[in-house]
């Protein structure tokens, strides 16, 4: 059972029945779901998961003060504390009243503040540039299991749809590191007898490979210790991901080796090309990638995020 199963599981056995039979009045306005931080939110949790964060719980959240007062928040916190301290064999952390940092009654305000920087999801577009795709990824990702009031999935869904200018920006950002790292500094690297910095040429090339995929995929890539499991989970990327590995693993020291790198490299950079063309994102005709990153970005409709440094969304 993984700590999505546990959540949905201790909901429904517990958290449903308390709330529907003592906070019946409120319940209009509540949601509840298992969503932010944490492997156990995307389902890719295991054992070794388990040394810390772990436990039965799930979020309750809630509107503002206006809808759902600081006494009736205060309640549910209680109630929400004496629940069973142990489900499925796993014990509950011994901490606050309210839960943790992670489960038990959250304001939805607060839970989008810390997540995305913004209370109401409404995001500027500063913040659509610079925004973390992992952060994005914790706004979105867990399971909500029931929502009465709306707000929380609302704004949910809001952040799910990136701005198609965003994107471009984005993608052509990802597409010129590709392009830089890839295809130019890496082969230069090795010319320059400097295997290792030909290896930090590979990571920045897949890290950015890895990113311009979740974009054409409309998704948002989780934090580095998840994102070959998430890339995986992708439609068409299983021969993506053994090449991607490739170039990670394989000995720079090793010319062999080494030139089967540029050579994975370079069908990587034309299998993107392709994917590119055929969703007419680019209209550049040749095998470099730098030249489709600022194709793509001719395609942003509007001319102040076109004209910004085609590097401002490409981020960590």
């Amino acid at each position: 059972m993984n700590g999505l199963e546990l959540a949905r599981g201790y909901y429904e056995e517990f958290g449903k029945p308390m709330l529907e039979a003592d906070f019946a009045n409120i319940l209009p306005f509540l949601a509840v779901g298992f969503v932010g931080s944490g492997s156990e939110h995307y389902g890719y949790d295991d054992e070794i998961s388990r040394d810390h964060d772990f436990e039965p719980g799930f979020c309750i959240f809630l509107p503002g003060e206006d809808v759902v007062d600081r006494r009736h928040a205060f309640q549910l916190e209680r109630a929400y504390a004496k629940l069973p301290k142990e489900y499925a064999g796993i014990k509950r952390q011994n901490i606050s009243p309210v839960g943790g940092n992670r489960n038990g009654v959250i304001r939805t305000s607060d839970f989008y503040l810390k997540t995305v920087g913004s209370e109401t999801g409404q995001l500027s577009l500063e913040q659509w540039l610079r925004l973390p795709d992992y952060a994005l990824a914790e706004a979105a990702n867990g399971e909500v299991f029931f929502d009465n009031y709306g707000e929380y999935s609302k704004i949910r869904e809001n952040l799910i749809c990136m701005p198609q200018d965003i994107r471009l920006k984005r993608l052509a950002g990802n597409l010129l590191i590709m392009a830089q790292a890839g295809q130019y500094n890496f082969v230069r690297c090795m010319k320059h007898g400097e295997p290792e910095a030909a290896q930090l040429a590979c990571v920045e090339f897949v890290n950015a490979a890895m990113k311009v995929n979740f974009l054409l995929q409309d998704r948002y890539m989780p934090y580095y210790k998840w994102s070959f499991r998430a890339l995986r989970e992708l439609v068409g990327t299983e021969e993506l991901s053994e090449k991607l590995s490739f170039l990670l693993f394989g000995d720079n020291r090793d010319n062999t080796v080494a030139e089967r790198k540029y050579d994975t490299i370079e069908e990587i950079a034309s299998e993107t090309i392709t994917e590119l063309q055929d969703r007419q994102l680019t209209e550049a005709i040749c095998g470099d990638l730098e030249k489709h990153a600022y194709s793509v970005n001719d395609k942003i409709a509007d001319s102040t995020v076109r004209n910004m440094n085609i590097l401002i969304a490409v981020g960590d």
